[in-house]
């Protein structure tokens, strides 16, 4: 598919998406559009796995019959395929082209009104996992689509129009998943996601890290790699984060995450399956990563995340008993989780692996137990690589400047610490600043190769660190002072002498056209 192609796609969707935008915020028809998006992929995917099944009986499984005693036969048979292969299963009439055509028929026919059918339809792919490996991948999943919630209509009958329209716009687009290169189904998804991102103010955040954002992490954690055995983000928000993860090596073993919101978490694991990342190779858990994490035993090669700015945590003295944070003395305080996350990560963390955190410019300089964990993380356990400094206004519902943290456990550098100022080297594209891929470049072959670069880049010793007392903020090491350029005295009083000749010269011109007009001069 070339690049026209895909944007032709992703241009589709977003206007199959605005069908809802009148009928709802941003938030709430995100949930919907995508919803069917992900319904529609698992129905083509049902379909051709079937039909490459039934192929050398010469049958198309959207043909089986299922009333009678063959079909049923066929039916179970492949029920048990699509469910190890697959990880879900659907019945012929339960595919999503069945559904649009029977929304969209004859209404004399009775067969016009589908809510009930496709909500049934919607659980079944739920029930169709129980008792199997697949079955926590898809618990739930589509339980934010309520087809009978009033903002969708005020009648039934409003509510299956809206719908029966989407499904038929939807299903007029081939996601040809037999011939597209990998991920193209999934990039337009993810361009749907941007899309909701950009347009659902301060929530944003917490379920989307722009795009440029991620490459620039994703890049860091995969330095030196071409395989991963795994990958973590234990705030993963819509997974976003952990795919582009993937972009940036051949394979990656398994993809772990963690994520506190429910619908966001839904995403997630919607976004995986859309990008065919395989139910065996993805653990996302939901629930709240400090106060309960999911994966407390597993040490991990890459781990990425964005978490919320400077977030509200207990902090209760109980986790002075827990490992990820005991061996430091001090727990981040209650108002600002940020290092409290960081802690969470370099627990997790392999020996060989890589972190990378986006955090507010607040934790390179805070006081007090902050400045505890910034100390003992340099001086007693030396993991901090490298601090980069992003430029403000990147990040969608907020204008702060923010860093990324980068961590290793066996560092190739153990005597300095390399600090990036990128803050200054964006384009501004309306009221958003954008990284540009030479922007990426730089920060990353600066990163990857250590190099000094006057007002851009430092490495720092270890030393230097300590005699500015742990504080990191990256003005204190990169030197990005512009001096004014000089005033030469004698030529700005040439200038005013000038200046006067020609105000002189000005009010003579005056005084003559008030005499030959017969009037006052002004002055």
């Amino acid at each position: 598919m070339s690049e026209d192609q895909k944007k032709q796609l992703e241009q589709q969707l977003w206007n199959i998406a605005n069908t809802l935008r009148g009928k709802m915020n941003a938030d709430e028809f995100r949930d919907y559009i995508l919803g069917f998006i992900f319904y529609k992929y698992l129905s083509e995917k049902m379909f051709r796995y079937a039909d490459s099944i039934l192929k050398q009986d010469n049958i198309k499984y959207r043909d089986i019959d299922e009333s009678n005693k063959l079909g049923k036969e066929y039916i179970e048979a492949i029920k048990e395929e699509a469910l190890e292969k697959l990880g879900y299963f659907l019945k012929p009439d339960e595919l999503f082209s069945e559904v649009a055509k029977r929304g969209n028929g004859d209404k004399e026919e009775g067969n016009h009104f589908i809510l009930e059918d496709l909500q049934r339809i919607l659980t079944n792919i739920q029930l169709s996992t129980m008792g199997t490996e697949s079955e926590e991948d898809f618990d739930n999943l589509f339980e934010d689509m309520d087809l009978n919630s009033t903002k969708l209509g005020k009648t039934t009958e409003a509510r299956n129009s809206i719908i029966s329209k989407v499904l038929f716009h939807l299903d007029q687009i081939d996601f040809d998943l037999d011939h597209l290169e990998m991920d193209v189904l999934g990039d337009a998804y993810e361009y749907l996601i941007g899309q909701f991102a950009s347009g659902a103010g301060k929530k944003a955040g917490e379920f989307y890290t722009p795009q440029e954002v991620s490459k620039v992490l994703a890049k860091i954690v995969t330095t030196g790699k071409t395989k991963l055995k795994s990958a973590y983000d234990p705030t993963c928000g819509s997974g976003s984060l952990l795919l582009r993860v993937s972009k940036e090596v051949q394979d990656i073993g398994n993809f772990y995450g963690q994520e506190l919101n429910r619908t966001t978490y839904n995403l997630a694991r919607m976004n995986m399956i859309l990008h065919d990342v395989h139910y065996r190779k993805f653990d996302i858990k939901q629930e709240d990563t400090l106060e309960h994490p999911q994966h407390l035993h597993l040490k991990f090669e890459a781990i990425v995340a964005n978490p919320p700015f400077s977030a509200q945590w207990s902090a209760s003295p109980l986790f002075m008993t827990d490992d990820r944070f005991s061996q430091y003395g001090k727990l981040a305080p209650s108002s600002k989780a940020d290092f409290a996350f960081v802690q969470h990560m370099v627990y997790h963390l392999a020996e060989n692996g890589i972190m990378a955190i986006v955090l507010p410019h607040g934790v390179l300089f805070r006081g007090g137990a902050e400045q505890h964990i910034r100390k003992y993380l340099i001086e007693d356990r030396n993991y901090l690589d490298a601090v980069i400094g992003l430029p403000a206004n990147i990040f969608y519902g907020t204008s702060i400047p923010t860093c990324i943290l980068a961590f290793k456990k066996c560092r190739e550098n153990p005597e300095d610490v390399l600090f990036i100022d990128s803050s200054q080297h964006f384009e501004k594209v309306k009221t958003q600043n954008i990284l540009r891929d030479e922007h990426i470049s730089k920060i990353i072959d600066t990163y990857r190769n250590r190099t000094e670069e006057e007002k851009y880049s430092k490495l720092a010793t270890l030393a230097e660190i300590a005699e500015n007392d742990y504080n990191l903020n990256i003005p204190r090491y990169v030197d990005t002072f512009e001096a004014e350029e000089g005033i030469d005295i004698d030529a700005v009083a040439e200038e005013l002498k000038s200046l006067d000749v020609d105000i002189t010269e000005t009010d003579k011109t005056i005084a003559d056209f008030c005499r030959q007009l017969n009037i006052s001069t002004p002055f």
